[in-house]
């Protein structure tokens, strides 16, 4: 049977649109070698795969002496940590990334990510090389608005995040269409994030920090009152673009998180997936105080192009692979 239809095999992406992505691809490769960043090659089929119930891994198997179960990465994140803790020093990556189950205007399962590493840089530090990449990128632009997570809520949604009671977040779940109460906490906050804090960002770039600690993913925590993750997103014009870690350092706390991650898969009914020994032992050996940032390219050209859907800045997105 044929694999499409008679027009099928032509690019989504217009040629003009090609070559500026093209251009981008170079312009942010010129950036990094100008400061000192080297660039790295990671594995796109790894051992292990997130644990993030949120996440979810495209899996196969390979068969021969390297037979078993093998993961397409979400992130290079897990190897490019692995490259620090063997001393490379600041390293970025241009690299390949899948995420089965996200499909829509800006998401297609398989995306490119710019993700780099810088040892010795603090959160804010790393968000002033965001902004100048992006003014690289796309031309010129105000500084950033710097919002911590609470006082975005408070400004959008009219409720503090840390103490609202789960009533008052599924009361405004409900409100946003969810039936029924949302699986946790942290599920009802990133709806109310997504549907009435992100839209109301507008126009221009804006910094949300100090993430709840039950947020942290891959970052630290740190001891305020109460605890916040030292993570920050970028969005430009509302639209989600980066997410930036303090890199958490301590394999024994990694190993909890994973521990963690991996019950509430197994209350949820999600397939169990490895726990990444990986990462793990390279953290024992010791991670180099850093912080680290993932910023989805794709949708870097779609802002440059004046474009709506990702599917429009790839040559052959999903419906076209």
């Amino acid at each position: 049977m044929a694999c499409g239809t008679e027009d099928s095999w032509r690019p989504v992406a217009s040629l003009e649109v090609l070559r500026l992505r093209a251009d981008l691809m170079e312009k942010a490769r010129r950036f990094f070698l100008q400061r000192g960043v080297m660039e790295v090659d990671t594995p796109v089929l790894g051992a292990c795969a997130v644990s993030d119930v949120h996440i979810h891994s495209l899996q196969t198997r390979l068969t021969g002496p390297a037979q078993g179960p093998r993961y397409l990465q979400t992130s290079p994140e897990s190897a490019m940590k692995r490259l620090l803790a063997a001393g490379s020093g600041p390293i970025f990556q241009l690299a390949r990334a899948f995420r089965d189950g996200e499909a829509g205007r800006l998401h297609n399962p398989e995306f490119l990510l710019l993700e780099w590493y810088r040892p010795g840089f603090d959160l804010a530090a790393l968000m002033d090389e965001v902004e100048a990449l992006l003014d690289e990128l796309l031309g010129a632009a105000p500084p950033a608005r710097r919002l911590t997570y609470r006082e975005a809520f408070r400004i959008h949604a009219g409720m503090d995040p840390f103490s609202a009671p789960a009533e008052e977040i599924n009361r405004a779940c409900r409100h946003l269409g969810m039936h029924g109460s949302p699986d946790d906490r942290d599920a009802g906050l990133d709806l109310i994030l997504s549907e009435r804090v992100q839209p109301g960002l507008g126009q221009g770039r804006t910094f949300l920090d100090e993430f709840p600690a039950s947020q942290a993913a891959l970052a630290r925590i740190r001891a305020d009152d109460p605890p916040v993750a030292e993570r920050f997103e970028l969005f430009v014009d509302a639209i989600e673009i980066a997410n930036g870690y303090q890199e958490l350092d301590d394999a024994e706390e990694q190993r909890r998180r994973f521990s963690r991650d991996l019950t509430a898969r197994r209350k949820r009914g999600m397939s169990s997936v490895p726990e990444d020994r990986h990462l793990l032992a390279a953290l024992e050996h010791g991670l180099p105080n850093c912080a680290g940032v993932a910023l989805g390219f794709d949708r870097v050209v779609l802002l440059a192009a004046g474009l709506d859907d990702v599917a429009q800045t790839m040559a052959f997105p999903v419906g076209r692979a």
